[in-house]
């Protein structure tokens, strides 16, 4: 007897396959990706409900879109890839970035595991900043908040015009703005886009200021 995944891969290649459902054989991932975003809310209000009856559904639905991309990737004549391919590629890299489950390294508490995730992805993924790789997709109040995290975390030191507010303060900044006549998220979207370059901005200060010194102990060194 087929597993559930095995199953539902054989739904979608019925679907998908000819003489299957015409709507779903003349989907692709541009057309697909708002109900992949759609489902992922729907499941975040799955598990702040707590029902746990809706979870195992809308998380159902999130696999659904997992596995009807994977099964369009799998027909491009380019670059194909399965669901095979998909969770392979999950599982390396959940290996790599945890050396201290699979290999030698050791840690201390939590803190020190996202600490060396952190330093695993920025080293992989040969990035240039920190605020790179944060969707520009994101709804501002999230993306707003993923800088946030992203400087903090690296320690930047970045001055914020706009103040800290949450709850009720946040309602009523948009009440403002529609009692006057702003767009709350293009103004929201904005102050990100600011607060962004002004964090690269301090991260190409300190690197100068790094190399400055460097610069500095090795023209003061004896030859």
């Amino acid at each position: 007897m087929a597993s559930g995944v095995d199953r539902l891969t054989q739904v979608m290649d019925r679907l998908r396959s000819p003489g299957g459902c015409p709507w779903d054989a003349e989907q692709t991932h541009e057309s697909l990706v708002r109900f992949a975003i759609e489902e992922t809310y729907e499941f975040a209000d799955a598990v702040e409900s707590g029902s746990r009856t809706e979870m195992r559904e809308e998380l159902g639905d999130v696999l659904m879109q997992v596995v009807f991309h994977s099964r369009i990737a799998q027909e491009s004549a380019d670059e194909p890839f399965d669901l095979d391919d998909v969770a392979n590629t999950c599982a390396d890299k959940l290996i790599e970035r945890h050396p201290h489950v699979f290999g030698d390294t050791t840690v201390a508490d939590a803190a020190e595991v996202r600490e060396r995730w952190d330093q695993i992805k920025a080293r992989t993924q040969s990035r240039e900043s920190t605020m790179d790789g944060v969707p520009v997709a994101l709804p501002a109040l999230a993306r707003a908040q993923k800088m946030l995290s992203r400087a903090t975390r690296a320690g930047l030191d970045v001055r914020d015009p706009a103040g800290v507010g949450i709850g009720q303060q946040l309602f009523a900044l948009v009440a403002r703005a529609q009692a006057e006549g702003v767009d709350a998220e293009t103004e929201l979207r904005a102050a990100t886009r600011a607060y962004e370059e002004a964090a690269r901005a301090a991260e190409i200060q300190r690197l100068g200021e790094a190399a400055s010194a460097d610069a500095s102990v090795t023209q003061g060194s004896p030859s």
